[in-house]
């Protein structure tokens, strides 16, 4: 019990020694004009980054981290709020800040060598010193004896080093991440992760704060001193959490799993609290999740061990899923009321257990019930068929009622979800080619 209680007060204690702040963004929005009304990408987000800390963004699709991170880079501006960066306001992509993407964004046609030297190019750099600092990035990244291959040679984790070296070879003051291990498979993510982080720890990086944009919960926990949530639709900080944990770091730590936990009940709370007690309205963002899915879950939260109840971590864990993966299944569950979620947990509702044990035409016939009381959108089309002649409709009839309240992209997803969705029930069809709905069985 002693060292138990040593171990936790050691962890407690445990927090980077932070220096100067290095940026800070200041009740920044972010919208697109969409007619009469303004539609929120980010509303009001604030926060910092200090000398010495990694601090991650952590949300769903739709929660605007991509753009927030464009902004504190510079690369677009905020339609309100400041953004500081080394104590003077930020106007232009900032000098010092370098980004590392999602699809390594590599020149095909140069090589190892010369992605690394284009930054430095064309800052100016001459051609010795260029070489000289492009050579010892890849070195330090781990690519030494690469130096001539061509990105198509290399594996995804090579690939995504390389977009390492090269924004690493300009020493910057800040990087900043978007979603940089989320195109690589399991292991080789888990090795870039690491190797990453020993860098960081052994102080052999020019940087002084790190940015992350993730949606995996366990990474940015494993990674990150400080975790900012955000909301979706539009983007607010909705927690701050600080990570007590020294590296490196254990993901089967009971405190490890604790505060993985803890975050997903922070994030499933919000969608309960602000989406579930109302329910969905027409013009309401709907992820785009197949019923195959749907029934799935289902199946698996009816059987032994879970028998209706399951942690949502343990279940990501179980199924190798992502917040963007889980989350959209849960949370068309509860709106079609076959799921409840609850502080990270879900639940299956009396339907949802009946949906499970039923056959093939009996799940449809209960799915159409729930979609055309549970979805607006689904039962407006079905409204709209039935009081037509012909009982027809195009598709842009509806996603002209949508793009009054949504962007063009949310109104595109909702309907190809609703599409799939009443095929599935078949409450009405749906032809691609001519784009219109209909109550026939086959569209001519």
């Amino acid at each position: 019990m002693e060292n138990l209680n040593a171990m936790k007060a050691d962890v407690l204690e445990y927090a980077p020694r932070l220096g100067e702040e290095v940026m800070r963004v200041a009740n920044v929005t972010r919208g697109f004009d969409k007619g009469q009304g303004e539609l929120l990408v980010l509303d009001g987000v604030n926060l910092s980054l200090r000398e010495g800390e990694i601090v991650g963004l952590l949300g769903r699709s739709g929660s605007g981290k991509s753009t927030l991170l464009r902004i504190i880079a510079g690369l677009i501006e905020p339609t309100s709020g400041e953004v500081a960066y080394m104590g003077k306001p930020l106007k232009g992509p900032a000098e010092g800040v370098s980004m590392v993407f999602q699809t390594f964004a590599l020149f095909p046609w140069l090589t190892v060598l010369q992605n690394v030297e284009a930054g430095l190019e064309a800052l100016g750099v001459g051609a010795r010193a260029r070489r000289e600092r492009a050579l010892a990035a890849i070195d330090l990244i781990g690519l030494d004896g690469f130096e001539n291959a061509y990105p198509r040679e290399l594996s995804g984790g090579m690939r995504q080093r390389v977009g390492f070296a090269r924004a690493l070879v300009v020493d910057p003051t800040l990087l900043l991440m978007d979603e940089p291990f989320s195109a690589l498979d399991v292991l080789t993510a888990e090795t870039l992760r690491t190797d990453l982080l020993d860098l960081w720890t052994q102080g052999r990086m020019p940087i002084k704060s790190v940015l992350i944009v993730t949606h995996n919960i366990e990474e940015a926990v494993f990674m990150c001193d400080r975790i900012l949530v955000l909301s979706s639709n539009p983007g607010r900080v909705i927690a701050e959490i600080r990570v007590p944990f020294k590296h490196p770091r254990n993901r089967l730590d009971p405190a490890f799993r604790k505060l993985v936990d803890d975050i997903y009940a922070k994030m499933t709370a919000r969608q309960t609290d602000e989406k579930t007690k109302k329910g969905l309205e027409l013009h309401s963002w709907l992820p785009h999740v197949s019923t195959n899915l749907m029934a799935g879950l289902l199946e698996m939260l009816t059987a032994a061990p879970y028998n209706g109840r399951a942690d949502m971590p343990e279940i990501a864990r179980s199924l190798h899923l992502e917040i963007d993966d889980l989350f959209p299944i849960a949370e068309v569950l509860q709106h079609l009321d076959f799921a409840d979620v609850r502080e990270g947990d879900v639940f299956l509702t009396p339907a949802g257990r009946a949906f499970a044990d039923l056959g093939t035409q009996e799940r449809k016939a209960l799915f159409a019930k729930h979609l055309l009381r549970q979805v607006p959108l689904a039962a407006r089309i079905k409204e709209v068929l039935d009081e037509r002649r012909g009982h027809r409709a195009p598709r842009v009839r509806f996603e002209q009622e949508l793009e009054d309240f949504v962007t063009d992209d949310a109104a595109q997803e909702a309907l190809d979800a609703v599409i799939d969705w009443g095929r599935y029930a078949e409450i009405f069809s749906y032809n691609d080619k001519t784009e219109v709905f209909s109550l026939a069985d086959v569209e001519a």
